[in-house]
């Protein structure tokens, strides 16, 4: 039987997060919008602490991440976790690490008084959409994200 656990990432895991973010993006047919590198990773996670990263492991073979970090609202008046990505490797889905990595988000986001949890997903993400309903979120149908790049700042 497997042995699962989860753990903080450390400036030495820089490499494996770069490698995930970079499956991520095949998975999502967007490998050619992937700039980020190392050093930048290194800087935002780590040197300015911007934003954190848990990686997932069954035995001691690394299957997965999520990448995320706060927000605020100004409503409820507290802040809140964004989940920018979640993966795990293809061969290891159905074992609900993926469910294992939220959970731990959840525990984080309650620990830091976070008034809410959210992230985004692709339309067409079928699985990832089951997969997030089964846990019981809620799609939040009545916004539309807006996005401007570096190019027009």
């Amino acid at each position: 039987m497997p042995t699962f656990h989860i753990r903080d990432a450390e400036p030495a895991d820089v490499e494996l997060i770069l490698s995930f973010i970079r499956e991520l993006a095949v998975y999502e047919k967007m490998e050619d919008e992937v700039v980020a590198d190392e050093t930048t990773l290194s800087e935002y996670l780590f040197d300015k602490k911007s934003c954190h990263c848990i990686l997932a492991f069954e035995n001691d073979l690394p299957i997965g991440f999520a990448l995320y970090f706060f927000n605020f609202s100004t409503f409820v008046g507290k802040q809140g976790l964004y989940l920018e990505d979640l993966f795990v490797k293809p061969e290891h889905r159905g074992k609900g690490y993926g469910k294992k990595l939220l959970f731990e988000l959840m525990q984080i986001a309650k620990q830091k008084k976070c008034a809410r949890m959210e992230w985004a997903v692709l339309n067409w993400n079928t699985p990832a959409i089951e997969f997030y309903k089964s846990i019981g979120a809620k799609a939040m149908s009545e916004w539309t994200v807006y996005r401007m790049t570096d190019s027009q700042f």
